[in-house]
Protein backbone atom coordinates (compact mmCIF):
# COMPACT_ATOMS: atom_id res chain seq x y z
CA UNK A 1 0.00 0.00 0.00
CA UNK A 2 1.68 3.36 -1.08
CA UNK A 3 1.92 6.16 1.35
CA UNK A 4 -1.35 8.21 -0.35
CA UNK A 5 -3.50 4.84 -0.25
CA UNK A 6 -2.52 4.70 3.62
CA UNK A 7 -3.82 8.11 4.47
CA UNK A 8 -7.03 7.52 2.16
CA UNK A 9 -7.89 4.35 4.54
CA UNK A 10 -7.02 6.08 7.99
CA UNK A 11 -9.30 9.21 6.83
CA UNK A 12 -12.43 6.53 5.83
CA UNK A 13 -11.54 4.93 8.97
CA UNK A 14 -11.20 7.79 11.06
CA UNK A 15 -14.75 9.27 9.47
CA UNK A 16 -16.54 6.07 10.27
CA UNK A 17 -15.49 6.30 14.18
CA UNK A 18 -16.58 9.67 14.39
CA UNK A 19 -19.94 9.16 13.07
CA UNK A 20 -20.48 6.57 15.79
CA UNK A 21 -19.04 8.91 18.49
CA UNK A 22 -21.23 12.12 16.79
CA UNK A 23 -23.97 9.83 17.19
CA UNK A 24 -23.94 8.58 20.44
CA UNK A 25 -23.15 12.12 22.14
CA UNK A 26 -20.87 13.02 24.74
CA UNK A 27 -22.99 10.48 27.13
CA UNK A 28 -22.19 7.44 24.69
CA UNK A 29 -25.42 6.57 24.66
CA UNK A 30 -24.93 4.04 22.25
CA UNK A 31 -29.09 3.10 21.68
CA UNK A 32 -28.57 6.73 19.86
CA UNK A 33 -26.38 5.19 17.34
CA UNK A 34 -28.11 4.01 14.21
CA UNK A 35 -25.09 3.81 11.99
CA UNK A 36 -24.37 0.03 13.74
CA UNK A 37 -26.71 -3.03 13.64
CA UNK A 38 -27.39 -4.72 16.40
CA UNK A 39 -27.89 -4.32 20.41
CA UNK A 40 -26.10 -1.62 22.61
CA UNK A 41 -23.17 -4.84 23.81
CA UNK A 42 -22.94 -5.73 19.45
CA UNK A 43 -22.66 -1.62 18.70
CA UNK A 44 -19.84 -1.41 21.68
CA UNK A 45 -17.97 -4.43 20.23
CA UNK A 46 -18.44 -3.12 16.56
CA UNK A 47 -17.03 0.25 17.75
CA UNK A 48 -14.37 -1.34 19.41
CA UNK A 49 -13.59 -3.62 16.18
CA UNK A 50 -13.24 -0.24 14.10
CA UNK A 51 -10.73 1.38 16.53
CA UNK A 52 -8.75 -1.42 16.73
CA UNK A 53 -8.81 -1.70 12.68
CA UNK A 54 -8.11 2.49 12.80
CA UNK A 55 -4.99 2.17 15.22
CA UNK A 56 -3.39 -0.29 12.70
CA UNK A 57 -3.87 1.12 9.82
CA UNK A 58 -2.20 4.66 11.05
CA UNK A 59 0.75 2.61 12.58
CA UNK A 60 0.87 1.56 8.99
CA UNK A 61 0.90 5.19 7.99
CA UNK A 62 3.16 6.67 10.47
CA UNK A 63 5.66 3.36 9.35
CA UNK A 64 5.44 4.92 5.60
CA UNK A 65 5.57 8.23 6.68
CA UNK A 66 8.92 7.85 8.58
CA UNK A 67 10.65 5.94 5.73
CA UNK A 68 9.17 9.20 3.41
CA UNK A 69 10.93 11.65 5.71
CA UNK A 70 14.09 9.43 5.73
CA UNK A 71 13.69 9.68 1.86
CA UNK A 72 13.43 13.09 1.89
CA UNK A 73 16.66 13.63 4.19
CA UNK A 74 19.12 11.34 2.23
CA UNK A 75 17.92 13.02 -0.63
CA UNK A 76 19.33 16.31 0.74
CA UNK A 77 22.78 15.58 1.17
CA UNK A 78 23.44 15.90 -2.41
CA UNK A 79 26.67 15.36 -3.80
CA UNK A 80 29.18 17.50 -1.75
CA UNK A 81 28.27 15.26 1.36
CA UNK A 82 32.60 15.22 2.47
CA UNK A 83 33.92 17.90 0.96
CA UNK A 84 34.78 21.36 2.23
CA UNK A 85 34.32 24.79 0.44
CA UNK A 86 38.36 26.04 -0.37
CA UNK A 87 38.76 29.55 1.44
CA UNK A 88 38.09 32.43 -0.49
CA UNK A 89 41.09 34.90 -0.90
CA UNK A 90 41.86 37.63 0.99
CA UNK A 91 42.25 40.40 -2.22
CA UNK A 92 39.03 38.44 -3.75
CA UNK A 93 36.09 40.94 -4.50
CA UNK A 94 32.74 39.66 -3.94
CA UNK A 95 30.99 42.02 -7.03
CA UNK A 96 28.17 44.06 -6.28
CA UNK A 97 24.76 43.02 -6.92
CA UNK A 98 22.14 45.74 -7.86
CA UNK A 99 18.57 45.31 -8.79
CA UNK A 100 17.66 46.13 -12.19
CA UNK A 101 16.66 49.66 -11.09
CA UNK A 102 20.00 49.96 -9.76
CA UNK A 103 21.81 49.15 -12.96
CA UNK A 104 19.69 51.20 -15.66
CA UNK A 105 20.35 54.47 -13.42
CA UNK A 106 24.29 53.60 -13.07
CA UNK A 107 24.00 53.15 -17.02
CA UNK A 108 24.54 55.94 -19.55
CA UNK A 109 20.98 56.04 -20.20
CA UNK A 110 20.06 56.01 -17.14
CA UNK A 111 22.48 58.85 -15.76
CA UNK A 112 21.11 60.82 -19.13
CA UNK A 113 17.57 60.50 -17.41
CA UNK A 114 18.59 62.01 -13.67
CA UNK A 115 15.59 64.44 -12.67
CA UNK A 116 13.13 63.60 -16.03
CA UNK A 117 10.41 61.26 -15.96
CA UNK A 118 11.80 57.76 -16.33
CA UNK A 119 10.60 55.46 -19.13
CA UNK A 120 12.08 52.67 -21.42
CA UNK A 121 11.69 54.13 -24.93
CA UNK A 122 9.92 51.07 -27.46
CA UNK A 123 8.30 49.42 -24.46
CA UNK A 124 3.87 49.69 -24.66
CA UNK A 125 2.64 49.28 -21.37
CA UNK A 126 -0.67 47.18 -22.00
CA UNK A 127 -3.29 45.63 -19.32
CA UNK A 128 -1.56 45.49 -15.83
CA UNK A 129 -1.64 42.13 -14.72
CA UNK A 130 -3.76 41.77 -11.15
CA UNK A 131 -6.07 39.25 -9.57
CA UNK A 132 -8.86 39.71 -11.63
CA UNK A 133 -6.95 40.01 -15.10
CA UNK A 134 -3.66 37.88 -14.42
CA UNK A 135 -2.67 35.12 -12.22
CA UNK A 136 -5.56 34.68 -8.97
CA UNK A 137 -3.48 33.28 -5.75
CA UNK A 138 -4.34 29.61 -4.89
CA UNK A 139 -6.37 29.83 -1.76
CA UNK A 140 -7.33 26.15 0.03
CA UNK A 141 -10.67 25.61 1.81
CA UNK A 142 -11.03 25.75 5.35
CA UNK A 143 -12.44 22.24 6.45
CA UNK A 144 -15.43 23.23 8.37
CA UNK A 145 -18.88 23.45 6.06
CA UNK A 146 -21.10 25.63 7.32
CA UNK A 147 -24.52 23.51 7.57
CA UNK A 148 -27.67 24.90 6.42
CA UNK A 149 -30.04 26.69 9.50
CA UNK A 150 -31.87 23.92 10.54
CA UNK A 151 -34.38 23.94 14.04
CA UNK A 152 -33.33 21.86 16.60
CA UNK A 153 -35.21 18.78 17.24
CA UNK A 154 -36.56 18.47 20.71
CA UNK A 155 -39.77 17.18 20.06
CA UNK A 156 -39.49 13.76 20.31
CA UNK A 157 -37.10 13.92 23.70
CA UNK A 158 -40.65 13.78 25.67
CA UNK A 159 -41.93 11.17 23.79
CA UNK A 160 -41.58 7.75 25.62
CA UNK A 161 -40.41 5.37 22.36
CA UNK A 162 -41.41 1.89 21.72
CA UNK A 163 -40.07 -0.43 19.48
CA UNK A 164 -42.84 -3.23 17.37
CA UNK A 165 -42.89 -6.06 14.83
CA UNK A 166 -46.32 -4.70 14.01
CA UNK A 167 -47.61 -3.15 11.06
CA UNK A 168 -50.71 -2.12 13.23
CA UNK A 169 -50.40 -0.97 16.91
CA UNK A 170 -53.79 -2.11 18.17
CA UNK A 171 -54.90 -1.45 22.27
CA UNK A 172 -57.94 -1.72 23.92
CA UNK A 173 -59.52 1.73 25.57
CA UNK A 174 -62.04 2.07 28.31
CA UNK A 175 -65.09 3.44 27.04
CA UNK A 176 -67.51 3.21 29.22
CA UNK A 177 -67.05 3.08 32.87
CA UNK A 178 -69.99 3.28 35.42
CA UNK A 179 -69.29 3.53 39.11
CA UNK A 180 -72.02 2.58 40.89
CA UNK A 181 -70.34 2.28 44.48
CA UNK A 182 -72.31 3.76 47.17
CA UNK A 183 -73.44 2.87 50.52
CA UNK A 184 -75.89 0.05 51.35
CA UNK A 185 -78.21 -1.13 54.30
CA UNK A 186 -78.37 -3.90 55.89
CA UNK A 187 -79.84 -6.29 53.39
CA UNK A 188 -79.97 -3.80 50.57
CA UNK A 189 -78.95 -3.95 46.99
CA UNK A 190 -75.50 -2.93 45.48
CA UNK A 191 -75.14 -0.73 43.11
CA UNK A 192 -74.19 -1.90 39.62
CA UNK A 193 -71.51 -0.98 37.65
CA UNK A 194 -70.97 -0.86 34.21
CA UNK A 195 -67.45 -1.70 32.47
CA UNK A 196 -66.68 -1.81 28.37
CA UNK A 197 -63.86 -1.44 26.39
CA UNK A 198 -63.04 -0.67 22.53
CA UNK A 199 -60.27 -1.88 20.64
CA UNK A 200 -58.09 1.11 18.69
CA UNK A 201 -55.44 0.59 16.30
CA UNK A 202 -53.10 3.16 14.75
CA UNK A 203 -50.90 2.32 11.41
CA UNK A 204 -47.21 1.83 11.33
CA UNK A 205 -45.89 4.38 8.72
CA UNK A 206 -43.28 5.56 6.53
CA UNK A 207 -41.28 8.81 6.64
CA UNK A 208 -38.47 8.57 3.34
CA UNK A 209 -36.31 10.84 1.64
CA UNK A 210 -33.54 10.01 -1.16
CA UNK A 211 -30.68 12.23 -3.12
CA UNK A 212 -29.17 11.37 -6.80
CA UNK A 213 -25.10 11.92 -6.25
CA UNK A 214 -22.93 11.36 -9.26
CA UNK A 215 -20.24 8.50 -8.71
CA UNK A 216 -17.64 11.18 -9.25
CA UNK A 217 -19.25 12.85 -6.23
CA UNK A 218 -18.66 9.95 -4.06
CA UNK A 219 -15.07 8.85 -4.90
CA UNK A 220 -13.56 12.50 -5.40
CA UNK A 221 -14.74 14.25 -2.44
CA UNK A 222 -13.65 12.07 0.97
CA UNK A 223 -16.00 11.78 3.57
CA UNK A 224 -18.85 13.01 1.12
CA UNK A 225 -20.88 9.89 1.81
CA UNK A 226 -21.04 9.58 5.49
CA UNK A 227 -21.95 13.63 5.22
CA UNK A 228 -24.66 12.89 3.14
CA UNK A 229 -25.72 10.34 4.93
CA UNK A 230 -25.94 12.29 8.10
CA UNK A 231 -28.11 15.04 5.98
CA UNK A 232 -30.86 12.98 4.80
CA UNK A 233 -31.15 11.12 8.45
CA UNK A 234 -31.76 14.59 9.83
CA UNK A 235 -34.42 15.22 7.08
CA UNK A 236 -36.44 12.41 8.57
CA UNK A 237 -36.03 12.99 12.04
CA UNK A 238 -37.18 16.60 10.92
CA UNK A 239 -40.46 15.25 9.81
CA UNK A 240 -40.94 12.85 12.41
CA UNK A 241 -40.51 15.83 14.73
CA UNK A 242 -43.11 17.82 13.28
CA UNK A 243 -45.27 15.40 12.35
CA UNK A 244 -45.84 14.12 15.87
CA UNK A 245 -47.08 17.43 16.86
CA UNK A 246 -49.06 18.34 13.83
CA UNK A 247 -50.09 15.15 11.50
CA UNK A 248 -53.23 14.61 10.40
CA UNK A 249 -53.29 11.14 10.90
CA UNK A 250 -54.56 10.48 7.09
CA UNK A 251 -52.23 7.74 5.99
CA UNK A 252 -49.49 7.87 5.04
CA UNK A 253 -49.43 10.78 7.91
CA UNK A 254 -48.35 10.12 11.95
CA UNK A 255 -51.22 11.35 13.91
CA UNK A 256 -50.22 14.91 15.84
CA UNK A 257 -51.19 15.69 19.03
CA UNK A 258 -53.28 19.16 17.57
CA UNK A 259 -55.13 17.00 15.47
CA UNK A 260 -56.36 13.50 17.35
CA UNK A 261 -60.48 12.92 17.24
CA UNK A 262 -61.34 14.75 20.76
CA UNK A 263 -58.27 16.77 21.79
CA UNK A 264 -58.91 19.94 24.28
CA UNK A 265 -58.94 23.30 23.48
CA UNK A 266 -58.79 26.44 25.33
CA UNK A 267 -59.05 29.94 23.72
CA UNK A 268 -56.86 32.70 24.82
CA UNK A 269 -58.95 35.04 24.45
CA UNK A 270 -58.64 38.45 26.04
CA UNK A 271 -56.72 36.42 28.86
CA UNK A 272 -53.05 37.25 29.53
CA UNK A 273 -51.00 34.03 27.61
CA UNK A 274 -49.75 32.52 30.98
CA UNK A 275 -53.41 32.60 32.07
CA UNK A 276 -54.80 30.56 29.40
CA UNK A 277 -51.88 27.87 29.66
CA UNK A 278 -53.15 27.43 33.41
CA UNK A 279 -56.99 26.90 31.86
CA UNK A 280 -55.81 23.83 29.45
CA UNK A 281 -53.29 22.64 32.40
CA UNK A 282 -56.49 22.93 34.62
CA UNK A 283 -58.66 20.92 31.52
CA UNK A 284 -56.08 18.16 31.32
CA UNK A 285 -56.01 17.18 34.90
CA UNK A 286 -60.08 17.64 35.47
CA UNK A 287 -61.42 16.35 31.84
CA UNK A 288 -58.12 14.28 30.95
CA UNK A 289 -57.42 13.15 34.14
CA UNK A 290 -53.65 13.62 33.56
CA UNK A 291 -50.83 15.83 34.61
CA UNK A 292 -49.01 17.46 32.04
CA UNK A 293 -45.41 16.83 31.39
CA UNK A 294 -44.43 19.77 29.20
CA UNK A 295 -45.94 22.72 27.18
CA UNK A 296 -44.89 22.91 23.56
CA UNK A 297 -45.03 26.71 21.82
CA UNK A 298 -43.40 27.81 19.25
CA UNK A 299 -40.20 30.31 19.82
CA UNK A 300 -41.92 33.53 18.49
CA UNK A 301 -45.18 32.82 21.24
CA UNK A 302 -42.77 32.06 24.02
CA UNK A 303 -40.62 35.50 23.62
CA UNK A 304 -43.66 36.91 24.80
CA UNK A 305 -44.71 35.00 27.35
CA UNK A 306 -40.30 35.83 28.27
CA UNK A 307 -40.31 39.12 28.27
CA UNK A 308 -43.88 39.88 30.29
CA UNK A 309 -43.37 42.98 32.40
CA UNK A 310 -44.98 44.46 35.47
CA UNK A 311 -46.69 47.73 35.02
CA UNK A 312 -43.35 49.01 37.03
CA UNK A 313 -40.91 47.47 33.93
CA UNK A 314 -40.25 44.09 36.37
CA UNK A 315 -39.99 41.07 34.37
CA UNK A 316 -41.70 38.83 35.29
CA UNK A 317 -40.06 35.61 34.65
CA UNK A 318 -36.62 36.92 35.52
CA UNK A 319 -34.08 39.42 34.98
CA UNK A 320 -32.55 39.68 31.05
CA UNK A 321 -29.21 38.98 32.79
CA UNK A 322 -30.74 34.96 33.60
CA UNK A 323 -31.29 32.68 31.14
CA UNK A 324 -34.16 31.87 32.95
CA UNK A 325 -36.12 28.08 33.24
CA UNK A 326 -38.63 27.60 30.76
CA UNK A 327 -41.90 26.49 32.54
CA UNK A 328 -45.12 27.77 32.98
CA UNK A 329 -46.75 26.84 36.37
CA UNK A 330 -44.44 24.35 36.88
CA UNK A 331 -44.65 22.52 33.75
CA UNK A 332 -41.50 22.80 31.10
CA UNK A 333 -41.88 24.56 27.99
CA UNK A 334 -40.00 23.57 24.47
CA UNK A 335 -39.81 26.29 22.25
CA UNK A 336 -39.98 24.68 18.71
CA UNK A 337 -40.87 25.93 15.49
CA UNK A 338 -42.26 22.64 14.59
CA UNK A 339 -45.58 23.68 16.49
CA UNK A 340 -47.74 26.14 14.72
CA UNK A 341 -47.47 29.90 15.63
CA UNK A 342 -49.92 31.19 17.50
CA UNK A 343 -51.32 27.70 19.04
CA UNK A 344 -49.50 25.93 21.92
CA UNK A 345 -49.87 22.36 22.73
CA UNK A 346 -50.28 20.73 26.80
CA UNK A 347 -50.52 17.51 28.00
CA UNK A 348 -49.30 14.31 28.96
CA UNK A 349 -47.27 13.16 26.42
CA UNK A 350 -45.36 11.02 28.80
CA UNK A 351 -48.25 8.90 30.18
CA UNK A 352 -50.71 9.18 27.24
CA UNK A 353 -48.91 8.80 23.88
CA UNK A 354 -45.95 6.77 22.43
CA UNK A 355 -44.14 6.43 19.19
CA UNK A 356 -43.70 2.95 18.16
CA UNK A 357 -40.56 1.96 16.15
CA UNK A 358 -40.94 -0.63 13.54
CA UNK A 359 -37.36 0.20 11.89
CA UNK A 360 -35.24 2.44 12.85
CA UNK A 361 -33.49 4.84 10.40
CA UNK A 362 -31.77 2.57 7.32
CA UNK A 363 -30.11 3.67 4.17
CA UNK A 364 -30.12 1.87 0.87
CA UNK A 365 -27.70 3.17 -1.93
CA UNK A 366 -28.61 1.56 -6.30
CA UNK A 367 -27.67 2.79 -9.71
CA UNK A 368 -30.72 0.82 -10.76
CA UNK A 369 -33.16 3.66 -10.88
CA UNK A 370 -34.31 4.87 -14.15
CA UNK A 371 -31.56 6.33 -16.03
CA UNK A 372 -28.93 6.66 -13.02
CA UNK A 373 -26.40 3.35 -14.08
CA UNK A 374 -25.99 5.23 -17.18
CA UNK A 375 -26.02 8.40 -16.24
CA UNK A 376 -23.25 7.12 -13.58
CA UNK A 377 -25.23 8.04 -10.64
CA UNK A 378 -25.83 6.68 -7.44
CA UNK A 379 -29.68 7.12 -5.23
CA UNK A 380 -29.24 7.25 -1.44
CA UNK A 381 -32.58 6.71 0.39
CA UNK A 382 -33.11 7.08 3.85
CA UNK A 383 -36.47 6.21 5.94
CA UNK A 384 -37.85 5.38 8.61
CA UNK A 385 -41.35 2.72 9.85
CA UNK A 386 -43.22 3.74 12.66
CA UNK A 387 -46.74 4.86 14.44
CA UNK A 388 -47.65 7.78 16.70
CA UNK A 389 -50.07 6.30 19.46
CA UNK A 390 -52.21 8.82 21.53
CA UNK A 391 -53.50 7.01 24.18
CA UNK A 392 -56.48 9.26 25.62
CA UNK A 393 -57.19 11.94 23.48
CA UNK A 394 -58.31 14.37 26.04
CA UNK A 395 -54.77 14.37 28.06
CA UNK A 396 -53.63 16.85 25.37
CA UNK A 397 -55.01 20.48 25.03
CA UNK A 398 -54.73 23.23 22.38
CA UNK A 399 -54.00 26.62 23.10
CA UNK A 400 -55.17 29.09 20.56
CA UNK A 401 -54.55 32.31 20.06
CA UNK A 402 -52.04 33.18 22.02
Amino acid sequence: MTLKESLERVDALRAGVKTVFDEAGPDMDMTKVTCLEGDTKGKVEKLQAKMAELDEAKSEYDSLAKLDADRKRVGGWGTTLGKEESPQKEDETKPELKSLGEAFMASKAGSERKGAEVFVPGIDLKTTMQASAGFDPFADRIPRIVDYAMRPLVVTDFIPKYTTGRDTIKYMKVTTRTNSAAEASEGGNYGEAALAATEYSDEVEKISVWLPITDEQLEDVEGLGGWVNAQLMRMVLERLDSQVLQGDGTSPNLWGAANIASVQTQAKGSDPTPDAFHKAITAVRVTGRAEPNVIFMHPNDWQSVRLLRTADGIYIFGSPQEAGVPRLWGVPVAATSACTENTGLVGDWAGYSGLFIKRGLSFKVTDSHASLFIAGTQAIRCDMRCAMVYLRDEAFCTVTGI
